[in-house]
């Protein structure tokens, strides 16, 4: 399926738990027009994910909840600003990756993450298991990469977004983004070149 044809489908999909006559475009609009039962439906919708990518960046369960909530309170007040070019759950990611990243420059440092990395580094091939030493020295590899590389990574690599998606989100192009991501794994098999000989590129 090309990447328009995804586009559609996510555009025009039902919203789990919804009965089946409401699409997302519909419940936009309810939005728009004050629908708080439309925003119950979105947010329920897409809560998850949203929250899965504030914790990739923040670490801590309190923190990505305190930017999940700020994640969907700027987006339903800016709601009449979504024009539909991108998905909804696209322009969803991209406030949350700003409210994250601003967030977490407020904190002025990251938080050590307790998240299982290894088991979502499916693009890259690492192994099922890892070691509680080689699991921290991945977080910490990925922490210390410049923020524009980790950014991407972190979308990409572990959350499934594809570059177009990534270009959409923080207004960079699809091909800066297939770069910066080459080059994090790049810094990361640098990082961990003991058992990182077979990470695709």
């Amino acid at each position: 399926m090309s990447p328009v044809q995804k586009q559609k489908k996510r555009k025009n999909r039902r919203v789990p738990g919804d009965p089946g006559t409401v699409t997302e475009p519909q419940l936009i609009q309810r939005l728009r027009d004050g629908d708080e039962d439309a925003a119950r439906a979105l947010y329920d919708a897409h809560v998850d994910r949203v929250f899965r990518i504030c914790y990739r960046f923040a670490g801590e369960d309190h923190l990505a909840q305190d930017f999940t909530q700020e994640t969907f309170v700027r987006a339903f007040t800016k709601i009449d600003t979504f024009r539909g070019e991108a998905a909804f759950g696209t322009w969803l990611g991209s406030i949350a990756t700003t409210v994250s990243l601003n967030g977490l420059r407020k904190v002025k440092r990251f938080r050590s993450r307790e998240t299982a990395l290894h088991e979502d580094l499916r693009s890259t091939g690492g192994p099922d298991r890892l070691e509680p030493d080689v699991k921290e020295r991945l977080h910490r590899a990925i922490d210390e990469l410049p923020a524009g590389y980790r950014t991407v990574f972190l979308l990409h690599d572990l959350e499934g977004y594809t570059h177009e998606e990534i270009g959409a989100m923080l207004g960079i192009k699809s091909g800066t983004s297939k770069s910066q991501l080459f080059r994090a794994r790049g810094r990361l098999r640098e990082k961990l070149a003991d058992f990182a000989g077979e990470w695709a590129c």
